[in-house]
């Protein structure tokens, strides 16, 4: 008895922790949704300036206006400095949501490492054709865990030292950012969850009405 209550622990930690990487999973890609216009912009900003940076203007009809290109300079700079705020804005987004799976997966391995000895080894590897098991999730939550962790810190990374001083690095940051997302499977969190599906729905189950084992069939 004491075993199956141990195991429920553990079992009941990890529904919740699967449920808010799917919550989670659904802000981050919203996010990087969102991202994809401000990067867009800042490239084309940077162009802009890097093609106002290189026009004599007093080669131009528009000498008569000797303080435009500073004025133009003065824009586009103003403009790439809003988006790169803007894109700051969706970086701290991302964090929140790397911050948080990591909580919730840190609190399943406290829990777990809490019933370990209660548990046992054979328990916590049975799984059966709904359920994985304990073991399987946990390594599966890790793989979540760096997912988050890599995907984040590449991208904080590729951002470091960008702005109008180094404008080609910036013309090339939608290019540069969509390579973070080839770096890495892309799909290892969906896959995840699905994998979870069944499992997730007993636990939901047991939890409102009849209690039901998830160990054994």
């Amino acid at each position: 008895m004491a075993q199956s209550q141990a195991l429920l622990a553990v079992h009941q930690v990890l529904e919740k922790c699967f449920h808010v990487i799917e919550q989670q999973q659904n802000l981050w890609e919203s996010t990087l949704t969102e991202c994809i216009p401000i990067l867009s912009s800042l490239s084309n900003l940077a162009e802009q300036l890097q093609a106002c940076n290189k026009v004599v203007f007093m080669n131009t009809p528009f000498r008569v206006f000797p303080d435009l290109q500073c004025r133009l300079k003065y824009k586009l700079t103003q403009a790439i400095e809003i988006n790169l705020e803007n894109l700051g804005e969706k970086m701290s987004a991302l964090k929140k949501v790397r911050d948080t799976v990591t909580n919730q997966v840190t609190a399943c391995f406290q829990m777990y490492e809490k019933q370990a000895n209660t548990i046992g080894l054979t328990a916590v590897l049975e799984r059966t054709c709904l359920c994985p098991s304990a073991a399987d999730m946990l390594e599966w939550l890790q793989d979540v865990q760096r997912f988050y962790r890599r995907q984040y810190l590449s991208r904080k990374l590729l951002l470091h030292n960008i702005g109008p001083a180094n404008l080609p690095n910036l013309q090339a940051l939608p290019q540069s950012w969509s390579s973070v997302s080839e770096q890495v499977d892309q799909d290892l969190v969906p896959d995840t969850l699905l994998k979870v599906t069944y499992f997730m729905e007993i636990c939901h189950s047991s939890l409102n009405g009849p209690s039901l084992e998830l160990s054994g069939v």
